[in-house]
């Protein structure tokens, strides 16, 4: 029987060194058995000294009850020390005892604790509620908010609860840890915030929740962990949650200091992300529980093991099953090898790799590894690891990202915080990034919150604007946000995006759930704020008006408009017959000039048909008018039946290409110690339409060219080669004598850069390679084009009706038919088409072992990229296992083989009813 009245009980307990000083301990009790009330005198806490040369005893005074009957009512004290009784071993074998009181012990504060629970419905909670306080000096421990100074019946809706919490000194309070444990008739709780006072230094501080603790609402957890409101980074006790991107650090230095190990590590380019895609086989005993790792290996270097780790919830690679990874690792140049294994050691840890797919964004490219084989003691070739060739893998390029550091930055206002989903698009000079989701994780988005992570972009810098999205929906559908900064991890140039706003239908006066902002570099607003005027002409033939909704997008040099829907216009009836409608969109950013226009109606109403003559679009900011023809319905039953249009501006009429025109060739010199040559330079254009003379890039004392890290630049004229595929490069001496033509001599170029001045369109070349002095002109080297900066005068010429035919092929497998309604979006060089419908009437689609041909009209897309393609779950057989798509522009003749070979199935794989398709040249 322990604890007993007046008792001493002793205990013998082993535990990690906390120092040479206890400064603290807690003890408490549960609470339970008959007569759980305890009156505690002290606590005596002996260890022995290093070396067994004695011990020492230090004592901690309580001399209070920990009962819920008695005194505060509280069942768990901190308590410090009061004195320390030495009992040290001497050389002459005598002891020597020392009892001396503690100096400056830690003093013991009272924290009054106000709870307030938000004012909506369903807010209160009758669960038993628990808390924890974090200071600078530690933490309270988890104590139960039993009862309530204030009110009989706590945590309800609308109410103001206080508690009282005696603990050691924390120092400066930077957040809380509060959970409920989901008991009770009505558990579900929506916490406003919490005030903790310290009254023994009069300090307060505010932890702002707003959210649901809730097994059945937001992100249905019960334990929020708060910062304080004011919290600016400075505190010790987060010194070690470095690879943490989130943060409120208001102090420049200190957010240096304590930036993320990955983020410096991406600046540096030590560390890069890939994303592994792992498909289990399905044969019998095919699934593992092991643990799964990759090591990734270049010419000279590879990565540690990175560990595929499954996620919360899942515990093995199930067979069939196919499991997503995003990992960082060693930048090892280009891949050579890839060496996939797990740690299971017995032979029931047996798995079957069926395939392995390896995303490197930072250089663009996928490798997918048809792997089909064991890792397994007793199966195979007893090997639990295998090395891959990277010869062995499909290669596809995917377009190359740049990493950038983007801050989402919430206002600091009541209910500010949202659990939306949140939407991003990315508009640069270069292009525009596809919508992208930004992930919640848990406590993203919250009221004045800084939330960073790292993204990767599509490389379409300089940037131009942003465009945000939310879907309106969640507990909290209601978002403020303040701005969002993007930096580039490469050249760390910082674009900030401000909105100051309300993303929401009822808080915002235009009841908008989307905003753009235009990108501020170096303080200067990259897009002009402008209104768009659009007259609409419905065309004068029989039945041409429509009762349909109308809308529309602009494209133009700046990216383009988002859906606009043609609601008010300046005429009742709308879209009547030979009529000019007018609608005014005002406080838009201009898009410099336009180049088409994607227009659509849903086809609804009485008469939905609609044929339509042409669309005028002035840019006020601009005083520009620009026009798009169309004279064409927009009809099921007329014409094609496509109810979207795309339509070229008529403003950029077709340019003939003259047959000369002049080149602008940039060089950049290496800045290496022997980069430098004083001879001369030769250069030969490779074009799709032909081959240049060679053209001379001469070197002479008065103007000396070519040297140590320096960009020269030179013009010639040419026959117009078209889009140039390749350089050849000679280094030859300027006296054109055989004898100078030295073998130690060379000249190392960095990059070559070579512009055609007619339509503005840049080719990059990336060299990085010595060339050496030779007299004869077939020594030379070879660079192929590395990039294309395509102007927009050159997109705008390319704009012209082309019809794509889409062939959709049906897996074999039972079941791989579906009923669902398809859609698919392609992509190319030039824009994508949107999202559209694959119908035909009167015939049952995607069948079983089955050839789909559709045929889409719009503007010429340029090299088709990608693919999407997704159906929308519906039907009694929505599962469907696409083979491939094929598409031949029948302008040029030319098809692109799309493979696929997987399902779109919620229930197997990776539960995707969508599936990005990449060609295979």
């Amino acid at each position: 029987m322990y604890f007993e009245r007046n008792s001493v009980n002793q205990f013998i307990v082993e535990l990690e060194d906390v120092g040479d000083i206890i400064e603290k301990i807690r003890i408490g009790h549960n609470g339970g058995g008959l007569n759980s009330g305890w009156h505690l005198d002290r606590v005596a806490i002996r260890r022995l000294l290093p070396n067994g040369k004695g011990s020492e005893t230090v004592t901690f005074p309580c001399e209070r009850w920990l009962a819920k009957s008695e005194d505060d009512g509280e069942i768990v004290r901190e308590l410090v020390p009061s004195d320390i009784f030495t009992e040290k071993l001497m050389k002459d074998g005598t002891l020597k005892q020392i009892e001396e009181e503690v100096e400056d012990p830690l003093e013991v504060h009272t924290y009054k604790i106000s709870v307030f629970t938000g004012d909506i419905y369903g807010a209160g909670t009758d669960a038993n509620v628990f808390l924890n306080i974090y200071g600078d000096l530690g933490d309270t421990g988890q104590r139960k908010l039993s009862k309530s100074e204030t009110n009989f019946n706590k945590f309800e809706r609308g109410q103001e609860d206080t508690f009282t919490i005696q603990a050691v000194d924390l120092g400066i309070l930077y957040k809380i840890k509060i959970r409920h444990d989901n008991s009770m008739f009505s558990p579900d709780w929506f916490l406003e915030k919490v005030e903790i006072l310290d009254e023994t230094t009069e300090e307060s501080f505010v932890f702002l929740c707003e959210r649901w603790l809730s097994k059945k609402k937001e992100d249905k957890k019960i334990e929020r962990t708060l910062y304080e409101q004011t919290y600016d980074g400075e505190r010790n006790s987060l010194s070690g949650s470095s690879l943490s991107l989130s943060s409120q650090d208001s102090n420049a230095d200190l957010k240096e200091k304590r930036k993320s190990r990955l983020v410096k590590a991406a600046e540096e380019g030590l560390l890069i992300p890939y994303h592994i895609t792992v498909t289990t086989g399905t044969e019998y005993d095919s699934s593992t529980d092991s643990r799964v790792y990759i090591i990734i290996m270049g010419q000279k270097v590879q990565t540690e093991r990175l560990w595929l780790d499954l996620p919360e919830g899942k515990d093995e690679f199930a067979d069939g099953s196919i499991e997503k990874f995003s990992v960082w690792g060693l930048d090892v140049g280009e891949i050579k090898k890839v060496e996939v294994g797990h740690d299971g050691a017995t032979p029931e840890s047996c798995w079957l790799v069926e395939e392995l797919t390896i995303v490197v964004p930072t250089k663009g490219v996928m490798y997918n590894f048809v792997c089909k084989c064991w890792l397994a003691r007793d199966k195979g070739d007893g090997l639990t690891s295998r090395i891959l060739n990277i010869l062995d893998a499909d290669c596809v390029n995917i377009g190359l990202k740049i990493l950038y550091e983007v801050t989402v930055v919430t206002g600091d206002i009541e209910s500010g915080g949202t659990d939306a989903s949140i939407f991003m698009t990315v508009f640069g000079s270069n292009g525009n990034t596809e919508e992208i989701q930004l992930e919640k994780n848990g406590d993203r988005f919250e009221r004045g919150q800084e939330d960073s992570f790292i993204m990767e972009i599509a490389d379409i810098a300089p940037l131009r604007k942003m465009r945000i999205r939310t879907d309106g929906k969640g507990t909290r559908p209601h978002w403020f946000l303040e701005r969002i900064v993007m930096r580039n991890l490469t050249n760390q140039e910082v674009a900030t995006f401000t909105y100051g706003e309300w993303l929401s239908k009822v808080k915002n006066a235009t009841g908008s759930l989307v905003c753009e902002m235009p990108a501020m570099i170096n303080d200067e607003q990259m897009m002009e704020d402008t209104t768009y005027t659009i007259q609409v002409k419905t065309s004068d033939i029989g039945g041409a008006g429509t009762d349909a909704n109308v809308s529309l997008v602009l494209f133009g040099e700046n990216g383009d408009s988002g859906i606009l829907a043609l609601k008010e216009s300046n005429k009742s009836n709308k879209f009547e017959r030979n009529q000019m409608d007018e609608f005014n969109f005002s406080d838009m950013l201009s898009l410099g000039d336009l180049c088409k226009v994607r227009i659509w109606h849903d086809n609804k109403g009485i008469a939905p048909g609609w044929h339509l003559e042409y669309i005028d679009v002035t840019d006020s900011a601009m005083d520009k008018t620009f026009r798009f023809q169309c004279d064409r319905w927009l009809a099921k039953g007329e014409d094609d039946g496509q109810l979207i249009r795309e339509l070229a501006c008529a403003n950029n009429d077709i340019l003939e290409l003259k047959e000369r025109t002049a080149y602008e060739i940039v060089t950049v010199t290496s800045d290496r110690e022997d980069a430098e040559t004083k001879e001369n330079i030769w250069i030969i254009l490779e074009g799709k339409l032909g081959r240049s003379k060679e053209f001379l890039m001469e070197n002479s004392s008065k103007k000396r060219r070519f040297e140590r890290g320096a960009t020269d630049t030179f013009q010639f004229s040419s026959k117009n080669l078209g889009d140039i595929a390749a350089i050849c490069v000679g280094h030859c001496p300027k006296d054109g004598k055989k004898s100078s033509a030295k073998a130690d001599v060379y000249w190392h170029v960095q990059e070559i850069i070579v512009t055609e001045l007619e339509l503005c369109n840049k080719y990059f070349f990336r060299c990085n390679v010595k060339i050496p002095l030779r007299y004869k002109r077939r020594d030379y080297k070879v660079f192929e084009c590395a990039k294309v900066t395509e102007s927009f005068a050159s997109k705008a010429r390319s704009l012209v009706p082309v019809k794509y035919e889409t062939i959709v092929v049906t897996g074999f497998e039972k079941g791989a038919g579906t009923d669902a309604n398809v859609f698919i979006t392609i992509f190319g060089l030039n824009g994508d088409s949107g999202k559209r419908a694959l119908k035909q009437k009167f015939r049952n689609l995607f069948e079983r072992g089955k050839t789909n041909r559709f045929y889409l009209e719009t503007l010429d897309m340029g090299e088709l990229k990608k693919v999407r393609i997704e159906h929308d779950n519906s039907g009694l057989a929505p599962s469907w296992l696409v083979e491939r798509v094929e598409i031949t522009n029948s302008a040029t003749g030319v098809t692109t083989i799309f493979p696929c070979g997987k399902w779109l199935d919620e229930n197997r794989g990776d539960g995707l009813i969508w599936r990005e398709l990449f060609p295979r040249y």
